[in-house]
């Protein structure tokens, strides 16, 4: 007897679909490279080992944001999609692994290991967009550009010394105008708040990230009252810097994303999140590395690197938010501007200031700053018809 045959899964998503487990399970080893790339400041708070940071965590980031758009379209509770996310976490585990290495012993393994997990990425987008000719045709415009990025990177991994840095730079010059090119179709059918909630939990693993060096350094050394001060500012900090992010920008730069459609949708995803929020994550890299110098040396005036890092990473977050908010929305928050510059001048400015005043100063500026937000939004609300 003829049995009736069944159809084949499609693997493109039908809905705006929550963020599912394997996608998460997947963001568990990006923790852990973030954590790796704060390494890599480790000895000074200067242009060469910024670079290096900023190189390897573009890379780092460029492989997950990708996944990002692959899995926001795909049917992640597809067997082969979650297969896939697999194995690219094992994959991005060595990458993780040799990130503080990766312009030493290691470099040719984070290249290779960074290039097979945008390989899975590429291959899980084809098969999302092969039955739809559209997605198909903005997809093939992306990998054809990614590609030759992807063979830059890996030659810089086997060259190394100073060429390596050249050759990734070409890397992630070649990864900007993949995203310029692809996204500018009209064939990505983007699913808002699926992307919206992605790129959110990368910020909360950064700042967790910050969360993880206070707690190491509280539970490694005797406890006394400078360093469970300096613990507790630096947890209040990073609160703040939550709610700068979470409290209402994120939701609007969802709705914003939610309210446009085609190629509009898509640029406005590539602009808002895949290459704005990259300073965004750094600022947090670079503050993360302010708070572990302030552990290190909970007494006394913070050092020159600390004052720097700290006024640094806070005005690449912040700041890159109100870009995020400007290319979504249109407006300028010009307070968030204004507060933030003027408390990272006075940081960098108290040059004798103990650590725990230091960050008392952050603190008490981005706290008036929220303050003054809520203040603002307030008023508008009850002058509102």
């Amino acid at each position: 007897m003829n049995q009736e045959s069944t159809p084949k899964k499609s693997f493109l998503a039908g809905t705006d679909q929550p963020v599912s487990f394997a996608e998460l399970f997947f963001d568990l080893v990006f923790v852990f490279s973030v954590t790796q790339v704060v390494h890599l400041l480790h000895g000074a708070f200067d242009w060469l080992h910024v670079g290096r940071a900023i190189l390897v965590f573009w890379l780092v980031w460029w492989a997950w944001t990708q996944f990002t758009w692959a899995l926001n379209a795909a049917d992640t509770t597809h067997n082969r999609i979650q297969f896939s996310i697999l194995l690219a976490t094992a994959f991005a585990f060595f990458m993780a692994v040799s990130v503080p290495q990766a312009f030493g012993t290691f470099s040719f393994w984070f290249a290779l290991t960074y290039v097979i997990v945008r390989s899975i990425g590429l291959l899980i987008y084809l098969w999302v967009s092969w039955p739809d000719q559209q997605m198909r045709s903005a997809v093939r415009t992306f990998a054809a550009v990614s590609i030759a990025g992807l063979v830059a990177a890996i030659i810089g991994g086997i060259v190394g010394g100073e060429l390596q840095y050249w050759l990734w730079g070409l890397t992630i010059l070649l990864d900007v105008i993949a995203a310029s090119v692809g996204a500018s179709s009209e064939g990505w059918n983007l699913h808002p708040r699926h992307f919206a909630e992605r790129h959110g939990l990368f910020v909360i693993i950064a700042l967790g990230e910050t969360l993880i060096v206070a707690a190491a350094a509280a539970s490694e050394e005797v406890w006394e009252i400078n360093l469970l001060s300096v613990s507790a500012v630096a947890v209040g900090i990073t609160s703040v810097l939550w709610w700068l992010y979470f409290f209402r920008i994120k939701d609007r730069l969802e709705h914003a994303m939610a309210h446009v459609k085609g190629g509009v949708q898509s640029s406005l995803g590539r602009d808002v999140f895949s290459l704005l929020h990259f300073p965004m994550i750094c600022g947090l890299i670079i503050y993360a590395y302010a708070i572990e110098e302030a552990m290190l040396q909970p007494t006394g005036p913070m050092t020159v690197q600390g004052r720097m890092a700290l006024a640094t990473g806070t005005i690449l977050y912040s700041l890159s938010i109100v870009l995020c908010y400007w290319r979504a929305i249109g407006k300028i928050m010009w307070w968030r501007i204004v507060f933030t510059l003027a408390m990272a001048g006075v940081v960098v400015w108290c040059k004798e200031t103990d650590v725990f005043y230091t960050l008392l100063i952050c603190f008490t500026g981005l706290l008036m700053l929220c303050l003054l937000e809520e203040k603002i939004q307030n008023d508008k609300v009850m002058i509102s018809p």
